[in-house]
């Protein structure tokens, strides 16, 4: 498990990051359920761009529970 991955009933919602070449840091989140070869991966990349890597993760990670909320 990542350190910033949290689990989150049958999901484990993995907060991250990229920085472009201009500097910008954008969120992406995965949310993995499954296990062994019944695992599946959604993966979120978000538009807001973010000056700071913490802003960046607290967004995806909020989003990523957001996503599990729905889901029940």
């Amino acid at each position: 498990m990542q350190k910033n991955s949290i689990e989150v009933g049958r999901f484990l919602v993995s907060p991250f990051i990229k920085t472009s070449e201009d500097g910008g840091i954008y969120a992406s989140v995965s949310i993995r359920s499954g296990q062994g070869s019944a695992n599946h991966d959604r993966v979120m990349r978000f538009t807001p761009r973010f000056t700071g890597r913490r802003q960046a993760l607290n967004y995806a990670q909020a989003q990523g529970r957001a996503w599990v909320a729905a889901q029940d």
